[in-house]
């Protein structure tokens, strides 16, 4: 987040010696399905492309516009595309996903030798040699795990005055479309990392937001999948209830073969019980989809001219592809906010402390009361900008089995999907709410944290468990913002083909440009 910059210490930063200008694959914006064809056509390799992917972060991520987006990459990385063409030469390629360089959030554990540190530097040494079972099954279907992203340290839930894509160990993530603009969070890495074409696709992780807005910000594809679908296992936890890995790409078909790889039911996670109904190729079907005649649901928050503007764009091109559109308003839902915090706070306790439980016993926090104190003896590195009022509030509460706790968590839950999500798609007779993701993203402030006043898409759908697609909706005086589109349980694969149908009509995403500032103007929605 901040201006403030730590040297990566006792993590690994490997640099592969750049390929030379007339071999090394080109992969800016290269999608999942070039890279493949450059493979099969013989043009490059999983080692080249890989080599490039890692002489690209070494030029932009620490040089160049100094992204800050990738904490470390994986020593490994080479080895693994190495196996991947070796696997393909004796005609035992694994899938769609086999030799191709995906990045992964650092709070997702893998069993490379890089450490899992959620941003934190009482992680530093969180080296723990397994992985997640949702990057096993990436890895099952050949995927190169090419390093860890920066992110929001603890995925934002230490200070209700964070700054979004700060962490100790990673520094400030910064905005590939202007670099002094926020990149969201607390998947900041992620986002900004794959904007700027770092690899082909990444993991994202959201409890609230943190997939889907870095999507939208970045000018990404982001979906926080169904609770139930992705396991949380060996992922550093803030709430069992609405954490969930996601995936982010900058194609809707990039995101939807990253999703069909991470689906998977966990014997530990036993939400995910009837995740394997549920896997499927979600990116088989999406040239086949339509919108003639599907009814939607339109909320319309408050936004500015310059937002309601690109919403209004985004309608017109849902209509002309045959879209039934039926405005909606938002039930009054008094209470969410305070309910879902109320939940957040006591699963983070008991949540975080079994999973520092399970590290090595070279790291010393083993619970949450013990990272407030570390944080307290090393201030100057982990409390530069902000304190850790959140994880004092949460080390308050008084457990899982807490009458309070369990009421709150009825509550939100019946408010945001009864009440709100289902009762908005019942009204219009729809299967699809779309609106506005988030607004364009606003300065990076070191001294106030994040500024955002904007639309949120994200708190419904967080709550209830139920999933939300962005897709780019194009640039607001140069910042991207997205569309969002909500469903149900279980709906990713609807919203997945509707979103599809919109990108390809719109065709909105625009690259981005790493200039050192946005022409924002008077009006600009949720800046300052």
């Amino acid at each position: 987040m901040r201006h403030h910059l730590l040297p990566l210490a006792a993590l690994v930063f490997a640099v592969a010696t750049p390929a030379t200008a007339q071999t090394a694959p080109k992969v800016e914006e290269a999608s999942i399905a070039d890279l493949k064809a450059m493979i099969a056509s013989g043009a490059a390799s999983s080692e080249s492309i890989t080599q490039a992917y890692l002489a690209r972060i070494a030029a932009m991520d620490r040089a160049g516009p100094v992204l800050r987006s990738v904490i470390a990459t994986n020593p490994d990385a080479l080895a693994q595309a190495r196996a991947a063409d070796a696997r393909r030469k004796a005609g035992k390629a694994l899938g769609p996903l086999d030799g191709v360089p995906v990045l992964v959030k650092d709070n997702i554990e893998t069993k490379d030798p890089i450490a899992t540190t959620a941003g934190s530097l009482a992680l530093k040494d969180n080296i723990t040699q397994r992985d997640a079972p949702m990057v096993a099954a990436l890895r099952k279907g050949g995927a190169v795990i090419l390093g860890k992203t920066n992110l929001s340290e603890w995925a934002n839930i230490r200070s209700n005055n964070s700054i979004s894509g700060w962490s100790a160990v990673g520094g400030q993530v910064r905005n590939p479309y202007a670099l002094d603009r926020t990149p969201c969070g607390s998947s900041s890495g992620t986002g900004a990392s794959i904007a700027a074409s770092f690899a082909a696709a990444g993991i994202g992780t959201e409890t609230d937001g943190s997939v889907v807005c870095p999507s939208s910000i970045n000018g990404l594809v982001g979906l926080k999948p169904t609770i139930g679908l992705v396991s949380r296992t060996h992922v550093v936890p803030i709430s069992h209830s609405q954490d969930t890995p996601g995936p982010m790409a900058r194609s809707v078909t990039d995101a939807a073969i990253l999703f069909s790889a991470m689906i998977a039911s966990d014997p530990a996670d036993a939400v995910t019980k009837n995740a394997d109904r549920y896997k499927r190729d979600y990116a088989a079907g999406l040239a086949s989809a339509s919108l003639k005649g599907v009814r939607i649901a339109v909320r319309r928050p408050t936004m500015g001219a310059d937002l309601a503007k690109a919403f209004d764009a985004a309608l017109a091109v849902l209509k002309a592809q045959g879209a039934v559109l039926v405005d909606v308003e938002m039930p009054k839902l008094d209470g969410l906010g305070a309910a879902e915090f109320a939940v957040l706070l006591s699963e983070l306790k008991g949540d975080l402390n079994a999973y520092l439980a399970t590290t090595p016993a070279a790291v010393k926090t083993r619970t949450l009361k013990d990272v407030m104190a570390f944080n307290v003896a090393n201030a100057a590195t982990e409390m530069p900008y902000f304190a850790q009022e959140t994880f004092e509030a949460a080390e308050k509460t008084r457990g899982l089995d807490d009458p309070e706790y369990l009421g709150a968590r009825a509550k939100s839950k019946r408010l945001a999907g009864v009440e709100g999500i289902d009762a908005m798609l019942a009204k219009a007779n729809a299967q699809i709410l779309v609106e506005p993701s988030y607004g364009p993203g606003w300065l990076i402030d070191g001294v106030y944290g994040d500024q955002y006043n904007g639309p949120s898409s994200s708190e419904l759908p967080a709550v209830s468990g139920y999933p939300n697609l962005t897709v780019p909706m194009g640039l607001v005086r140069g910042l991207p913002v997205g569309l969002s589109f909500i469903g149900t349980a279980y709906s990713d694969g609807t919203l997945l083909g509707a979103g599809y149908v919109y990108e390809q009509a719109s065709k909105a995403r625009v690259a981005p440009r790493y200039l050192p500032t946005a022409d924002v103007g008077p009006g600009m929605d949720g800046v300052r």
